[in-house]
């Protein structure tokens, strides 16, 4: 057995058997979680972003170098530093271990800052983005292994919203064990 699948088989025997427990623990964390998506300085830099216009053709060519490398290159440090990258790692403090990760995306599901390295740049194919930025609703993932963040997690995104609008959409990755 892998280290790895070792890894995995440690961290399933360690969550708590009532899964009903775990998502109302969701529940009870989900008005930080809004908090966090109606930041006016995560509204800003999304905005920002949005406001470059570019093409779905060169975030799908930088996606392509961002999962290229698994190593933290100069591209994927200018986006762990971003303002909004810094403002949702305040929030990540304010709330300690129980957020493993979070993320924001512009209007095309591109990247707008992190906590920490995704596994790609451009979310705007999977579902996190695509049912809070199409939809406006807020997406509660099923339990998974999450190797960006190496925890046990549930990944809980929502829209980012300036005004009525939908601009973009927020994830945030909480651990599992530390709800």
């Amino acid at each position: 057995m892998s280290w790895l699948s070792s890894l995995a088989v440690m961290m399933l025997a360690q969550l708590p058997a009532d899964g009903a427990a775990q998502l109302q623990k969701v529940d009870g964390v989900l008005p930080a979680l809004r908090r966090m998506a109606a930041d006016p300085e995560v509204i800003q830099a999304v905005l920002a972003q949005n406001a470059r216009h570019v093409s779905l053709a060169t975030i799908q060519s930088e996606d392509e170098t961002w999962r290229a490398s698994p190593m933290l290159t100069p591209f994927k440090q200018r986006v762990l530093d971003t303002p909004c990258s810094r403002v949702l790692n305040r929030h990540r403090e304010k709330l300690g271990r129980v957020v493993a990760e979070a993320f924001t995306m512009d209007d095309q599901g591109a990247l707008v800052g992190a906590t920490r390295r995704t596994s790609d740049y451009w979310q705007g194919d999977e579902a996190k983005f695509q049912v809070p930025f199409t939809k406006g609703q807020t997406l509660r993932e099923k339990p998974f292994f999450d190797e960006s963040s190496q925890a046990y997690v549930i990944q809980v995104s929502l829209p980012v919203r300036d005004g009525g609008k939908t601009i973009g959409a927020i994830t945030i990755g909480l651990s599992l064990l530390d709800l």
